[in-house]
């Protein structure tokens, strides 16, 4: 089994030690840490030197515009990769193969981009966007297909019911070409992924339903000759003991008011969103069992939208549970932790050291059957 990429989460609607509904105009977050770029660039290089991957930004009005912060992020930091989110809607998808490729080209290859076609539908509107869903994902693959073809050196000429250009093309085509990656559960959002998407991601649920979908999603790329990587997003609490873990969790449960959970509640359960859906099932909008799986807890997710579910555990136990996304074929984790600052610090030090020890001992044992195998042939 390969070392899994880990990725971190930019907090750019606000951080802080409680979970608080940050799709509320951002208000709440931002009357603890706030999104000063001061404390996202040390969010982002604390991911870069922790050997974190890349950074997921989310995309919307409760947060800062990802493009811009995410650039100026860029040039504070090394190695790591910006996995800006943007939606189809809000732009051109000439302009959006313009601004990728650029910020390719100054970063030095540390783009990737995760599309995002649906979400909130309060959000969506206040960008003018009041297309039904099955348009938008229609929408969408148009706009990967003008997207990938404009940073083609010959440039793209296409039409299409939502998109109608001639020669789209970019100054430098970017190298690498950015991957891209695409969620969504219901059957228009799986389409798409399947035909566009280079990494499909999903949000932390129980092991039996990520291993129904990964299957599925295996058998619609197959039908269009293509192969996908998988990647899931959710948050995580990990501690040197089991205990210590679970009083975090408590005590971030115990800072949600039930009013606080109703207002979210009200607003998450609007939401048409397939996978927003099987999250409110997960928690069942109560405090009561939220314990939905071993070591995964739904209790942020009665707040907080989108992958808000998280592993809680021992970084013993954690990394078991990642062992067991592996095994389902999961190769990338989009994790996050409130405060995201010191909890990048408890993951990749409590951790990450256990898979990199398991990589080293497997190749050791590699480097030993080598030795084997050739003394063998030089004995016959």
């Amino acid at each position: 089994m390969s070392e899994p990429l880990f990725h971190w989460f930019l907090p750019t609607s606000g951080d802080g030690r409680e979970a608080v509904d940050s799709a509320r105009s951002g208000m709440s977050a931002r009357r603890s840490r706030g999104t000063e770029i001061g404390y996202l660039q040390q969010v982002a290089q604390a991911a870069d030197y922790l050997g974190f991957e890349g950074a997921l930004t989310p995309v919307g009005t409760f947060c800062e515009e990802p493009w811009i912060l995410t650039a100026a992020l860029a040039r504070e930091t090394r190695s790591l990769k910006y996995l800006v989110a943007m939606r189809p809607s809000s732009m051109s998808p000439t302009f959006a193969a313009q601004m990728a490729a650029t910020f390719q080209n100054v970063s030095g290859g540390r783009l990737a981009l995760n599309i995002v076609a649906g979400g909130d539908e309060t959000d969506m509107k206040r960008f003018g966007d009041r297309l039904d869903k099955d348009t938008r994902y229609a929408q969408t693959a148009e706009f990967i297909t003008v997207l990938r073809g404009a940073w083609n050196p010959d440039g793209c000429t296409f039409k299409g019911h939502h998109y109608d250009v001639e020669d789209a093309r970019v100054l430098e085509p970017p190298d690498p070409v950015p991957p891209i990656y695409f969620g969504g559960a219901s059957p228009a959002a799986e389409e798409v992924a399947a035909r566009h998407a280079d990494v499909y991601l999903a949000w932390g649920e129980p092991p039996e339903m990520l291993a129904e979908r990964v299957d599925r999603m295996r058998a619609l790329a197959e039908r269009q000759e293509r192969t996908l990587r998988f990647g899931v997003r959710m948050h995580v609490i990990t501690r040197d003991t089991a205990d210590e873990a679970w009083a975090e969790a408590d005590r971030m449960l115990d800072g949600m008011s039930e009013e606080s959970i109703k207002l979210a509640q009200r607003r998450l359960t609007r939401m048409n969103s397939v996978g927003q859906q099987r999250l409110n099932a997960l928690n069942g909008g109560s405090k009561d069992n939220l314990l939905v799986s071993p070591n995964l807890w739904a209790g942020i997710s009665l707040i907080r939208g989108y992958g808000s579910t998280a592993l809680v555990g021992s970084h013993e136990e954690v990394a078991e549970r990642i062992r067991e996304l592996q095994q389902i074929g999961f190769e990338e984790f989009i994790f996050g932790g409130l405060p995201h600052l010191e909890e990048a610090y408890k993951f990749a030090e409590g951790v990450m050291p256990l898979f990199e020890a398991e990589a080293e001992a497997e190749a050791d044992f590699d480097f030993e059957a080598e030795l084997v195998a050739r003394a063998g042939a030089l004995l016959a």
